[in-house]
């Protein structure tokens, strides 16, 4: 509907496992439009469920003006490497949590919990907690308990498994993994610095998030991580198009042409200008 909203004709290619789904739902869209004064073929399926129909969209420059693949990081890293036409990367979310050492801890807790467990499956789900050594000792038997009522597995690193029996080991993978499970990666950090090297070396730039009460520490963290959406003192899972007042949103770009953040109405624009004289010359 975005893209028929925003006068664009939407080109729809589906996994082969939906193909016969996909089929049907295109099916449904264009007897609506029949209805309507919009083209019928403002909305077409690409035929074929074979890998050469999917290279002939991403090889369609000059027909198709945009891709905007939405699935896994490996689909979509795949249409960005195989593509001549533009792609617009509604990424992965590997999003973090920072708990500075100027945090409110009930805060923290709060947001922490919700980042991970307001819902699991969504690229704006918090993936990895970090916590500064200073407040270590007293927010960490918090957080892991209301973590493990809530059936998350933590995948912790030495120090963080020192406060719970129960946590995984984490791996390197772990670091740069999007569970979209109840899975958490846990790390103790000894600084806001070390947080922000952590965040620059395996983010995916979708949202980051540091807890804390020092307005120096949240301008230094906001300045220096490079994410289409930083929170201070506020959870992840506000990075929505909906929750930000832009309305629905065909996904969260994570790159920074042309788009970043939230893809509504005005992201699925370009801009075009006329001019009107009466015989002006330069």
């Amino acid at each position: 509907m975005l893209c028929l909203k925003s006068g664009n004709a939407a080109l729809l290619r589906g996994s082969s496992s939906a193909y016969s789904s996909n089929t049907r739902i295109v099916e449904v869209l264009r007897g609506a439009l029949e209805k309507t004064g919009v083209p019928v073929d403002a909305v077409q399926m690409v035929p074929g469920t074979s890998r050469e129909s999917a290279q002939a969209l991403m090889r369609a420059r000059g027909l198709v003006d945009v891709l905007v693949p939405r699935g896994g990081g490996a689909l979509i890293q795949a249409v960005v490497h195989d593509s001549t036409v533009p792609v617009i990367e509604t990424g992965e979310g590997n999003c973090h949590v920072y708990v500075d050492e100027a945090a409110d801890l009930d805060k923290a807790l709060a947001v922490a919990v919700n980042a991970k467990t307001q819902r699991l499956s969504t690229c704006n789900t918090a993936e990895t907690l970090l916590v500064h050594a200073g407040v270590a000792d007293r927010f960490l038997p918090s957080v892991l308990k209301a973590l493990r009522e809530l059936d998350v597995t933590v995948h912790g690193d030495d120090r963080v498994r020192g406060f719970d029996d129960a946590a995984v080991p984490a791996t390197e993978a772990d670091w740069a993994t999007e569970y979209l499970s109840a899975d958490l990666a846990v790390k103790v950090v000894d600084s806001l610095d070390d947080a922000v090297a952590h965040i620059r070396r395996y983010s995916t730039a979708h949202t980051e998030a540091i807890v804390t009460d020092s307005q120096s520490a949240a301008r230094r963290f906001v300045a220096r991580v490079d994410s289409a959406a930083v929170m201070v003192n506020a959870s992840t899972r506000f990075t929505d198009g909906g929750e930000f007042g832009f309305g629905a949103e065909i996904g969260i770009s994570t790159q920074k042409l042309h788009a970043r953040g939230p893809m509504g109405l005005p992201e699925m624009t370009s801009t075009k200008y006329v001019v009107t004289g009466d015989g002006h010359v330069r």
